[in-house]
C-alpha cells in the first residue's frame, strides 16, 4: 500500500522546470548548454529595490506580517491597479503569496468541489490543469489552433460551458505563445460570460508589462460588469526582474479574497516580510526600465521569428508580449525523421545540438516546442544557428 496520496498521483512535475534543471544538469557535466526553457528575465532586480530590501533589513523589517500582506504593500496594489488598470479594490479585496502560483493555487483549492470545471484555453502554461486536478476539479481543455492566433473565441469558449463550469482562465500575455487578447477579443468573450452568470474568471495579467507593437493591454475586471466575478491576478516577477523574492498578488471578491487567506493562513503564512518591503518599492518606484527591456525583448523576439521562419519546416507567429515564441515543428514529425511527437524533437534537439526549450504538448498543443528568448543576444544567435543546423541535418 502506497503512502503516496491519491490526489498527487493524478498530477506530474512541470515540464518547463523539469528542462531547466536537465540543461543545469548537462552543463554541470560539462557539455555547452543553451537553456531556452526558464521563462525567467535575465536582467536584474533594479537597484532601487534592492536598496528597498537592504533597509527594510536594517530596519528590523524581519518579523511575521499579516497573513495577506504588509498594509503598505495592499496599499501599492490598489493604487497600481487605479493607476494602470482604471480599476478601485479596496484592501480587504487584495491577497498577497509567495508568488503568483501560489496565489492561483490557494484559489482554487479555496473554491472548487469534487467534479467543477475550469475552462483552460490550450495552449496554456503548464500548471493550470495540474493545480485544478489537486484542488479536486476537472480540467476542460480547449484548443485554440495557431490560425486563431492560440486564443480562445467566444464561439470555443460557449461551447465549452456546461452546468459545471465554475472558471474560466485567461492568460494574456499568454504563457507560452505570447498572444496577446485585444479589448474587442475580451468583449466578445465578455458577452458569453454576462449570459452565464455562474462562472468566475481567473485572468492571469502576470506578462501585463512585457508588450511589444503599441499592443494594448485590457483585462477582462475593466468590463465593469464582470468585475465582481473576476480574480486579477498579477505579481513582481516578470515586470521586475524579481523571480527569486517570490512575490504575487491578486485582487477581487471579498469572499474569494478571504478564503484565500485562510488557506494560506494553515499552509505557508505570509510572503517573506523582505520581499514585501521590495515589491512595495517595485510598484511605488520608478517605471522607466520596464519599457527599456521591453525594447531589449522586442529586439530579441525580432530575432529569433525572423530566424525561426527562415527555417525550412519550421513556421512561428509574431507575439505581442511575453518573452516566448511558439514555433511549429510539424514539418518534421513523420518518418523520414523518425521523430514522431514534439518531445522527440526537443529531446533530439538537446541531444545533437545542445540547445534545451519545451514540447508544445507540455502546453497541452502537440506539434509545437516554446523558446524562452529572456536571454542573451550571444545565446540566441548561437542557439538559432544550432537549431537551423539540427533542423537541416533532419531535412
Amino acid at each position: 500500500m502506497s503512502i503516496i496520496s491519491d490526489s498527487l498521483k493524478r498530477i506530474k512535475p512541470s515540464p518547463t522546470i523539469a528542462v531547466t534543471q536537465k540543461a543545469r544538469e548537462l552543463r554541470a557535466a560539462g557539455k555547452d548548454v543553451i537553456g531556452l526553457g526558464a521563462g525567467e528575465p535575465d536582467f536584474d532586480t533594479p537597484e532601487n529595490i534592492k536598496e528597498a530590501a537592504i533597509q527594510a533589513i536594517k530596519e528590523g523589517d524581519t518579523k511575521y506580517t499579516a497573513v495577506d500582506g504588509t498594509p503598505a504593500l495592499k496599499k501599492a496594489i490598489v493604487e497600481k491597479f487605479r493607476r494602470e488598470n482604471n480599476l478601485d479594490f479596496t484592501s480587504d479585496q487584495i491577497t498577497v503569496g509567495t508568488g503568483g502560483k501560489q496565489v492561483l493555487y490557494n484559489a482554487f483549492m479555496a473554491t472548487l468541489n469534487k467534479g467543477d470545471e475550469v475552462i483552460i484555453p490550450a495552449p496554456y502554461w503548464v500548471s493550470y490543469p495540474d493545480m485544478v486536478l489537486l484542488a479536486g476539479g476537472k480540467p476542460k481543455i480547449v484548443k485554440c489552433d495557431e490560425k486563431e492566433g492560440f486564443k480562445l473565441t467566444a464561439k470555443k469558449l460557449q461551447k465549452a460551458i456546461s452546468k459545471k463550469t465554475k472558471w474560466l482562465i485567461l492568460n494574456s500575455p499568454s504563457n507560452p505563445t505570447g498572444a496577446g487578447y485585444t479589448k474587442n477579443e475580451i468583449e466578445d468573450l465578455a458577452k458569453v460570460l454576462l449570459k452565464n452568470k455562474k462562472i468566475y474568471i481567473l485572468s492571469d495579467d502576470i506578462y501585463e508589462h512585457i508588450k511589444y507593437d503599441n499592443f494594448n493591454f485590457f483585462t477582462i475586471a475593466q468590463i465593469s460588469k464582470l468585475k465582481d466575478r473576476t480574480l486579477t491576478m498579477n505579481g513582481v516577477s516578470k515586470s521586475y526582474a524579481m523571480t527569486g523574492w517570490r512575490i504575487g498578488y491578486a485582487a477581487g471578491p471579498k469572499d474569494i479574497i478571504k478564503a484565500i487567506g485562510k488557506i494560506q493562513s494553515q499552509s505557508t503564512s505570509n510572503p517573506s516580510s523582505v520581499s514585501q518591503a521590495a515589491a512595495v518599492e517595485a510598484l511605488n518606484g520608478v517605471q522607466d526600465f520596464i519599457y527599456e527591456r521591453s525594447n531589449a525583448f522586442k529586439e530579441r523576439r525580432d530575432f529569433v521569428v525572423k530566424s525561426l521562419n527562415n527555417i525550412k519546416g519550421i513556421t512561428c507567429l509574431t507575439p505581442n508580449g511575453a518573452f516566448y515564441v511558439f514555433p511549429s515543428c510539424k514539418g518534421f514529425l513523420n518518418k523520414k525523421t523518425k521523430l514522431k511527437t514534439d518531445t522527440d524533437f526537443v529531446q533530439k534537439l538537446l541531444e545533437k545540438s545542445n540547445v534545451a526549450v519545451v514540447q508544445g504538448s507540455a502546453f497541452g498543443l502537440e506539434g509545437y516546442f516554446r523558446i524562452s528568448y529572456a536571454t542573451s543576444m550571444e545565446n540566441l544567435q548561437k542557439a538559432m544557428e544550432r537549431i537551423k543546423s539540427f533542423c537541416e541535418s533532419l531535412s
